[in-house]
């Protein structure tokens, strides 16, 4: 009896086709080389970030509970001497308050970034060229920029001069003050980091389908109701991203204020302050505790304005 006979009288007997055969299992090695393999390909990327962040950070912690100046190979452990000093220690949280003016002037730049990018994602003229000219400072070094505004401030300098064009004459120090300094550093920082807001914004307003926009102006929607209604709610992941990045790139504002001022003038920033104890004072074990300690303050930030505003997915169809 052929196969083909002997299932068609297993199909008249039993009234169903047979059951197809059960393919045999993987071999061992296969499924042990399959469940490797991923892990594989991780290898570099997870070596690179332990000995670049994780290392680092462990070290920072053990090193925030010694004495260490930074020079001598001998450190005592301290406990959390160093943590106590910085919670007893005014001065050292007073720092903080200067982190409000970059905070204003992250406001004032999601703002302007969220404006920019809405205004170019549309068909206009010379839109390529605008989108160059606002994501142009981001690329420029940090350090070029200091000392180019620090010109700029200077008394007669390049600010001074354009407002003796519209007949403002001022002999305010634009760096003598700690109102004017702060604001004016702020503002540099503003200008700096508007562009890369300004990248993230577009970039998720265009990926929105165009089919959106096609069909609310077949409804009669204006430019103010696409955004308020497919806009917003698009790009709300990316929002909280900026958010995120703007109030802890205010707490560690270094960079800036460090080319420019070196902290005078009440400028000094927090991350200023512990380059300032670990470099110049040589109080390494108290300037890791306050590294530490800012780290934590990042991360509490970063909590709970997740928890304020969770990641949703955003659905707008």
């Amino acid at each position: 009896m052929t196969d083909t006979t002997r299932k068609a009288a297993v199909k008249t007997a039993t009234g169903a086709a047979p059951a197809a055969p059960v393919p045999a299992p993987a071999a061992r090695k296969h499924r042990v080389w399959r469940g490797v393999t991923p892990w594989l390909f991780l290898l570099a990327p997870l070596a690179l970030l332990i000995t670049f962040t994780y290392a680092p950070i462990a070290n920072m912690v053990a090193y925030s509970l010694t004495d260490w100046d930074g020079v001598s190979p001998e450190l005592h452990y301290t406990g959390v001497g160093n943590y106590e000093e910085i919670f007893t220690r005014p001065e050292l949280f007073e720092v903080f308050w200067v982190s409000g003016y970059y905070l204003a002037a992250s406001a004032l730049q999601i703002v302007a970034a969220l404006y920019f990018a809405t205004i170019l994602s549309f068909n206009i003229r010379f839109r390529n060229f605008f989108k160059g000219v606002l994501f142009f400072p981001y690329l420029i070094n940090g350090v070029a920029i200091g000392f180019v505004f620090l010109y700029f401030f200077q008394d007669g300098g390049t600010l001074d001069s354009v407002l003796s064009l519209f007949g403002v004459t001022t002999d305010h120090a634009w760096l003598g003050t700690p109102v004017s300094a702060n604001t004016s550093l702020a503002g540099v920082s503003m200008w700096r980091y508007l562009g890369l807001n300004f990248v993230l914004f577009l970039g998720a307003i265009q990926s929105i389908p165009g089919e959106l926009y096609e069909a609310a102006e077949l409804d009669g929607a204006n430019r103010w109701h696409q955004f308020r209604y497919i806009i917003a709610p698009g790009i709300k992941p990316v929002l909280t991203l900026t958010v995120i990045l703007s109030i802890s790139g205010s707490l560690s504002a270094f960079e800036i204020p460090y080319i420019m001022t070196g902290g005078a003038t009440g400028t000094e920033t927090f991350v200023i302050q512990t380059v300032n104890l670990a470099f110049r004072f040589n109080k390494t074990g108290l300037a890791s505790a306050a590294a530490v300690v800012l780290l934590l303050i990042i991360l509490l930030v970063t909590w709970v304005q997740r928890r304020l505003v969770p990641d949703d997915k955003v659905d707008l169809v």
